[in-house]
């Protein structure tokens, strides 16, 4: 991202919702020559944690998107589903049709069109990463032509958005060759992790669901290990229900690898592996989660027991020490780590060194916790032996 020196006046009003703190405020842009209103949202514990970091997303269409997209978000960090964010919406009036309404007739972007990506890219974006903690994964989230400009940020010659949302998008006929210039294989060179969301829907006109599923068919042929694509189609006989269902699907796809192991994602990725590969899909889960997400999370006991049946069962256990190190290596205060270890050495009759991972495990562990007394009953069992 180019990053430029800014003058930014800075006014904001704050409120309180639900614990959340959303600012007010306005951008002075070089680049457009003119302010730009602006709202940030804070998420719960923002201001309590001075180091942690959280993920941003920008909300293009801020007048009836924003306040949606916080709804949303605020569920997916309540189920784990997803990180806390920082949010940023942007105010458009789109009775001007400046910012975002292209030349539909061959596809390119406008003066006014560029103006508009480069305010996000090198003012908005650098702004809000310098004044806040945000951690390095980026979303774009937009509607209708708006979707279509967050299409144009593929073509960076160094990506840094993580996460392409585009709702109802409105596109040109040239839209599929647009694509093509992109040179999407170049995401392959970069070690991050990318989402792009695009959907049509049967409440569309019969045009416009052609011009998109002809996009989506030919983005079905992108095979990228590190490219993500969800081609939605939403079955609604109403265009104002479609972004009920799209910014959800969108969102569970964005931060798939946050939310815990799920049935489906075991089926897929872990249940062929080997004890092994197993630890490392684990482990690489939540050192992914930490860098993109800047959630450092304690390990879920779901993730762990997913992974628990393969090591246990696949080769006669013989990796329990591996996977109790790996869990101590990435949370050192969790007992569960020195369980397994204590696990490997009970099975191979080393009683000693069994009871004293036991005891280390157990005085981690807070007396009134409900599990304590289980977790006793391995000492127990190992000094009646």
């Amino acid at each position: 991202m180019i990053k430029k020196s800014i003058s930014l006046i800075f006014i904001f009003f704050c409120f309180t919702a639900f614990s959340q703190t959303v600012m007010s405020t306005y951008l002075q842009s070089e680049v457009l020559k003119t302010k730009r209103d602006i709202k940030i949202f804070l998420p719960d514990g923002y201001k309590k944690d001075s180091i942690k970091n959280y993920p941003l997303a920008v909300v293009f269409d801020a007048e009836h998107l924003f306040n949606y997209y916080i709804t949303n978000s605020k569920y997916y960090a309540a189920k784990d589903m997803a990180p806390k964010q920082i949010i940023v919406g942007i105010s458009m009036d789109k009775t001007i049709k400046n910012d975002t309404y292209f030349n539909i007739t061959n596809g390119k972007l406008n003066a006014d069109n560029i103006a508009f990506y480069e305010f996000i890219r090198d003012e908005l974006i650098y702004y809000m990463e310098s004044n806040f903690r945000t951690s390095p994964f980026i979303s774009l989230i937009g509607e209708g032509t708006s979707a279509n400009l967050i299409t144009h940020y593929l073509k960076e010659d160094k990506p840094f958005i993580n996460s392409y949302i585009c709702i109802n998008p409105i596109f040109s006929d040239y839209v599929e060759q647009e694509f093509q210039s992109y040179n999407l294989n170049k995401f392959l060179n970069e070690d991050n992790t990318f989402y792009l969301y695009i959907n049509n829907a049967t409440s569309f006109s019969d045009k416009k669901q052609e011009r998109i599923g002809k996009l989506q068919k030919r983005l079905e042929n992108v095979d990228l290990k590190n490219f993500n694509i969800l081609n939605d189609t939403i079955k609604t006989l109403s265009n104002i229900s479609v972004m009920s269902q799209a910014l959800p699907r969108a969102m569970d796809k964005s931060f798939e690898i946050y939310s815990p192991i799920s049935k489906e994602e075991f089926e897929k990725s872990i249940k062929h592996l080997s004890p092994l590969e197993a630890i490392a899909y684990l482990e690489n889960k939540y050192l992914e989660i930490e860098f993109l997400f800047g959630s450092s999370l304690d390990i879920r006991k779901k993730d762990i027991y997913a992974v628990e049946k393969i090591v246990i069962e696949k080769e006669n256990g013989d990796h329990l020490l591996e996977f109790g190190k790996m869990i101590l290596k990435l949370f050192p205060t969790s007992p569960l780590g020195d369980y397994y270890i204590g696990r490997y050495y009970e099975t191979g009759r080393q009683m000693k060194k069994a009871l004293k991972q036991y005891k280390i495990g157990y005085g981690k562990m807070d007396p009134a916790d409900p599990n304590a007394n289980e977790f006793y009953e391995n000492i127990i069992r190992i000094n009646g032996q």
